[in-house]
């Protein structure tokens, strides 16, 4: 059985992953060998560049667990060092590349425990488009403004890169 929908879903998680990888590698070529962009936030009550990097990818992560009938299973936050956010982004890709599931998936009810005793139950369409996604590109927008702010010379590019194969000139 065809799985387009799922396979759409899974490209954009890898695409934006992409562009989350490319905004580490910026990162690191702006700052060296400091790794203390890695503590960076915007405001005090808001996680750090690192702790962002893990939230984003735990989106497509517990997408392609789901996929795959597990339960979700979050990234340690407390990202620390380069090597460990790089990894988190190709272990993340690697479980997207290994989904094996059809369209239908989607029609399946889900329930997502929020702590303190409660929960959604959403179907498997909502689950991705009204909560993975929206949380996904929260995380991914808040990485990329922890680093402006933080003066890496990235732009609208570098965050929406996944359209300069489609950019033509006359």
């Amino acid at each position: 059985m065809q799985s387009q929908n799922i396979d759409l879903i899974r490209t954009l998680f890898q695409s934006r992953l992409a562009t989350l990888e490319h905004l580490l590698k910026s990162a690191q070529t702006h700052f060296g060998d400091d790794e203390s962009f890695l503590q960076q936030r915007i405001a005090a009550d808001m996680f750090p560049f690192g702790t962002q990097i893990a939230f984003t990818c735990n989106q497509p992560r517990n997408f392609a667990l789901w996929c795959d009938g597990k339960p979700a299973n979050n990234l340690d936050p407390d990202v620390t060092s380069l090597p460990q956010a790089f990894e988190y982004i190709a272990n993340t890709n690697e479980l997207l590349s290994d989904i094996h599931v059809d369209d239908a998936k989607l029609v399946e009810e889900t329930r997502i425990d929020l702590g303190e005793s409660l929960y959604l139950e959403l179907s498997g369409s909502d689950y991705v488009n009204e909560f993975l996604i929206p949380n996904f590109y929260f995380h991914l927008v808040t990485a990329y403004d922890i680093l402006r702010m933080s003066g890496v010379p990235i732009g609208k590019r570098d965050y929406m890169m996944h359209l300069v194969p489609f950019v033509k000139k006359d």
